[in-house]
C-alpha cells in the first residue's frame, strides 16, 4: 500500500509538472511573440538603380524549403512523421540548393522563400547569409516571417526554435525595401507558434518617372481557405492600387494555390486535384499568370518522393501587370531531390 501511494504520489507531482511546464511554454511565448507591424521597412535608398521603362528582367522564385525537404522526407504538418532531415543530408541539400542558385547569379532577380536564420530544423545555419556569399548580388533583403523561441510540436520531437522568411538578392538597388504582413491568423495558442505571413515589396525607378513594384510572397499553407482568401484581397487591393498609380508590378513566390487557368500537363507525375486555386475573377483578363503548367513546382510531403505515387501541383509561379509582358517562363524539373518546391524562372519585358 505504501509504494502505492509513493507512485501516486510521484503521478501527480509529474503531471503537475508537465502543467506548470506547459502554461510556462505558454507564458512564455506570449511575452516573446513576434507581432510585426502591418508595414516594416526593411532599407531605403537615397542612390537608387534607374530601370529602362522597357528593360527585359529576368527573375528566379524558389521555396527552398529551408533545405530540410529533401525527397527522402516526409512533415508531420502535411501528414507525415517526421520533424526534420537528418544533419548529413541537410549539408547536402544545402551544397546542393546554394550550388544551383549560385549558378543562376546572372539573373537579374532571385526570390527565395523558408530561408532559416537560426532553427533547429535546419541545425541553426544562417542560410540567407551563406547564400549571399556565394553570390555576386551587391542588394540584399530579408524579411522575416516565422520567429518562434520554441514549437512544441510533436511532443516526442519538438520542433523547437525556428527563425525564417524570404530573400531576395539583386544587383539592382531598389529605392525602398518594405514588409508588409497579411491579414489572418490562427485561434489562440495555435497563432503563437505559426508563422506571420508576409509580402516583401521593392520598389525601383524607371526612366518614365514611373516605378517597377517587385514582389516576393510566401501565402498561407495550412487554413482551409478563409485566412488566403483574406490574403488574396489585401494583396489584390495593394497591386491594382499601384497599377493604378501607373507603376508596373511583377508579383513571384509560393502563393499556396493553383494560378488561375491552371491545367496540368505533367507527362510523368500525378496530379494534386485537392490544391485550393486561385479564383478565375481575381483579377481583369489583362494581368497575367506566368507559370509553366508542363512541369510541376511542388510535391505533397505525406511520404519520401515517389513520382509514381507522390501528387504534384504548380503553387510557384508569376502575376504580371498589363504593362509587363512575359517572354518566357520555366519550371525547372530538379527532381524535389533537395526540396519539396521546384525553381521557376522567367523572362519579362517592360511596356
Amino acid at each position: 500500500m505504501q509504494t502505492l501511494r509513493k507512485f501516486l504520489k510521484f503521478i501527480v507531482i509529474l503531471i503537475i509538472a508537465l502543467w506548470i511546464l506547459f502554461f510556462g511554454i505558454i507564458i512564455y511565448a506570449i511575452i516573446s511573440d513576434y507581432k510585426p507591424d502591418e508595414k516594416t521597412v526593411i532599407a531605403e535608398n537615397a542612390s537608387p538603380t534607374l530601370i529602362s521603362d522597357t528593360a527585359i528582367v529576368s527573375l528566379m522564385t524558389w521555396n527552398i524549403g529551408y533545405c530540410g525537404l529533401d525527397r527522402e522526407m516526409d512533415f508531420f504538418y502535411d501528414g507525415g512523421t517526421k520533424v526534420r532531415t537528418p544533419e548529413p543530408a541537410f549539408r547536402q541539400n544545402f551544397a546542393a540548393v546554394s550550388d544551383f542558385i549560385k549558378s543562376n547569379d546572372s539573373l537579374d532577380f532571385i526570390l527565395l522563400q523558408e530561408v532559416d536564420r537560426k532553427s533547429k530544423r535546419s541545425y541553426r545555419m544562417d542560410e540567407h547569409a551563406a547564400i549571399q556569399e556565394k553570390l555576386s548580388k551587391s542588394s540584399v533583403q530579408f524579411a522575416t516571417n516565422y520567429d518562434v523561441f520554441f514549437v512544441p510540436v510533436p511532443p516526442s520531437d519538438p520542433m523547437g526554435q525556428v527563425y525564417s522568411g524570404i530573400s531576395l538578392f539583386s544587383n539592382y538597388d531598389p529605392s525602398s525595401s518594405i514588409r508588409y504582413s497579411f491579414p489572418g491568423n490562427y485561434g489562440f495558442p495555435k497563432q503563437l507558434f505559426m508563422l506571420d505571413r508576409c509580402f516583401m515589396v521593392n520598389r525601383y525607378p524607371l526612366q518614365n518617372g514611373k516605378q517597377l513594384v517587385l514582389i516576393n510572397t510566401h501565402n498561407e499553407a495550412f487554413d482551409p481557405g478563409e485566412i488566403r482568401q483574406a490574403q488574396m484581397e489585401y494583396l489584390k487591393k495593394f497591386i491594382t492600387g499601384e497599377y493604378a498609380s501607373g507603376n508596373y508590378i511583377i508579383a513571384g513566390g509560393d502563393w499556396n494555390q493553383t494560378p488561375p487557368g491552371f491545367r496540368p500537363e505533367f507527362v510523368s507525375n500525378k496530379v494534386n486535384s485537392a490544391q485550393m486555386g486561385i479564383n478565375s475573377n481575381y483579377l481583369p483578363v489583362d494581368w497575367t499568370w506566368a507559370f509553366d503548367s508542363t512541369t510541376p513546382s511542388n510535391r505533397t510531403v505525406t511520404g519520401a518522393y515517389n513520382p509514381e505515387v507522390t501528387t504534384t501541383t504548380v503553387i510557384d509561379f508569376f502575376l504580371l501587370s498589363p504593362n509587363v509582358s512575359g517572354l518566357s517562363v520555366k519550371c525547372i524539373d530538379l527532381g524535389f531531390a533537395n526540396s519539396d518546391h521546384n525553381p521557376v524562372i522567367i523572362k519579362a519585358k517592360l511596356k
